[in-house]
């Protein structure tokens, strides 16, 4: 599904008046790119503007797309000190459109999703960009998390070992290649045998990185919304680093299907971003080569899950087609961290 039907929109919208939001006139969607498994739709009427996030009608696997979770979160978070879209309604209605749905309110602010749109941004400005981005990651990690309503949002305890028997099942849901099945077979066999004890717990992310964020480029730079929650729990804020470090590998723009913002050689590099974390108050980054390999494990998974709606024949654009030749490349990468382990 590319767009929302007149009869769909004038379910949403019978939906939000029904939530007391105030809808005037009927209500106009237009896509926003960008997303491989969630779908957003910026919602205008006469007068607001909101986002809809709801996940692929076709080939979704188990938690892999959940759109409460994220509701919930950026609900808990405001006025947490981390920048968040204020979190509007949520439809568990499939009847409405066929799967449940979130609406946050819009956000101005820009993305940057492709080295293209990176370029634009001079070496300056692009700094400060990397030190907003890496304090808030860490403001995040630093809130508590059962002061603002999330004590039953994740266990707290067992992170890794959770996120390993998940990422496992979702991985044999959706590899289908013997080669590559060895590999993730062996990855997975080497991070179960070497999980760490957790010495920090905190909200995590799941998928931190510079075009899952939205961005204020004026005079001070800043980070005006974290968006795309649907990975959100409670855990191991090491992971949370971890991921958004490993997210630098070249292989990436397989899964984006372009030359990735995230890739660039002008970014600092995972011992460079972990550096900067750290020194924006983040937690110690104990275990990091561990939390460094289950992060490619889990890209690893994230890729493949895109291949396989692909190949189910639910999914298109850029990105759907190159994002299985990203799996090995990931799957090596991991091997290769927990091979330098100390």
């Amino acid at each position: 599904m590319t767009a929302l039907s007149s009869e769909e929109l004038t379910g949403v919208g019978a939906f939000l008046r029904s939530e007391g939001v105030p809808v005037t006139g009927p209500l106009r969607a237009s896509r926003i790119a960008g997303g491989r498994s969630n779908l957003t739709f910026r919602l205008d009427d006469e007068n607001s503007r909101w986002v809809l996030r709801m996940p692929p009608r076709a080939g979704r696997t188990p938690s892999a797309h959940d759109v409460a979770r994220e509701f919930r979160v950026t609900r808990a978070l405001s006025g947490a000190g981390v920048p968040v879209a204020p979190a509007v309604a949520l439809c568990e209605d499939e009847s409405v459109l066929g799967a449940p749905f979130a609406v946050a309110g819009f956000v101005d602010g820009r993305t940057v999703q492709s080295s293209d749109d990176l370029d634009l941004l001079d070496d300056v400005t692009l700094a400060a960009v990397v030190d907003r981005l890496v304090e808030a990651l860490a403001a995040l990690h630093r809130v508590d998390h059962g002061a603002h309503g999330l004590e039953r949002f994740g266990r707290p305890d067992g992170y890794a070992a959770r996120q390993l028997k998940r990422w496992s099942g979702q991985w044999e849901l959706v590899g289908n290649d013997d080669a590559t099945s060895m590999a993730a077979r062996e990855l997975a066999e080497r991070l179960h045998a070497s999980v760490p004890d957790q010495l920090s717990t905190g909200i995590v992310h799941g998928d931190f990185r510079i075009d899952n964020t939205l961005l204020r480029l004026d005079d001070e730079p800043a980070v005006a919304a974290i968006v795309d929650w649907e990975l959100s729990t409670i855990g191991d804020p090491v992971a949370d680093v971890a991921m958004m470090c490993a997210y630098r590998l070249p292989a990436f723009d397989l899964i984006m299907g372009m030359p990735s913002a995230w890739t660039s050689a002008r970014l600092p590099g995972p011992d460079g971003l972990a550096a900067a974390y750290e020194l924006a108050g983040g937690v110690k980054l104990a275990h990091w080569e561990f939390h460094l390999a289950l992060a490619h494990y889990k890209i690893a998974v994230i890729a493949a899950g895109i291949d396989h709606r692909y190949r189910a024949g639910v999914g298109s654009g850029p990105g759907f087609e190159g994002a299985g030749r990203a799996v090995p490349e990931f799957l090596a990468a991991g091997l290769e961290t927990l091979g330098a382990q100390r």
